[in-house]
């Protein structure tokens, strides 16, 4: 499966997100990546994003 190129407004769109605490997959939801993707470039642009599927307690 082929990698679709991130657009500028992409990478803007998951700024926002990371800084608004979404997590991976409500950010995956919203860019339409999957949660791999989102990862990728989160730590290529240096941003944390939490996972919901987590450890808890």
């Amino acid at each position: 499966m082929a990698r679709k190129p991130w657009s500028f407004k992409e990478d803007r769109r998951l700024m926002e997100l990371a800084k608004s605490s979404a997590s991976l997959e409500e950010a995956a939801k919203a860019l339409g990546r999957s949660p791999d993707a989102i990862k990728r470039m989160a730590l290529r642009l240096g941003l944390s994003l939490k996972s919901k599927t987590g450890k808890k307690g």
